[in-house]
């Protein structure tokens, strides 16, 4: 499933409500407060590349409260279970 990081720079009084109302948005799957030079971080995961722009540019950009944004492409994913299976790969005892 295509997944998209999205960093999202917000109005400082708004960060909780610019949070719940990204987290409500079809495609969004996770939304995190962080520190550092972001606000937000959202992880977008939609069944196909070209529904990115309605749920990022259509609608996340759109929410009062929300500055600026900027989205990176997931190309592959690394998880735990992913790297054992990986490993463990024509290595029968």
């Amino acid at each position: 499933m295509p997944t998209a990081i999205v960093m999202i720079d917000t109005e400082q009084a708004l960060i909780p409500e610019v949070a719940t109302q990204i987290a409500a948005v079809p495609g969004v799957s996770e939304v995190y407060s962080v520190t550092g030079e972001v606000d937000l971080i959202a992880l977008v995961r939609v069944p196909d590349h070209r529904d990115f722009a309605s749920v990022i540019a259509d609608t996340m950009s759109k929410i009062p409260g929300v500055l600026k944004t900027r989205t990176y492409l997931a190309f592959r994913e690394f998880s735990p279970t992913e790297l054992d299976e990986a490993f463990d790969i024509g290595l029968e005892g």
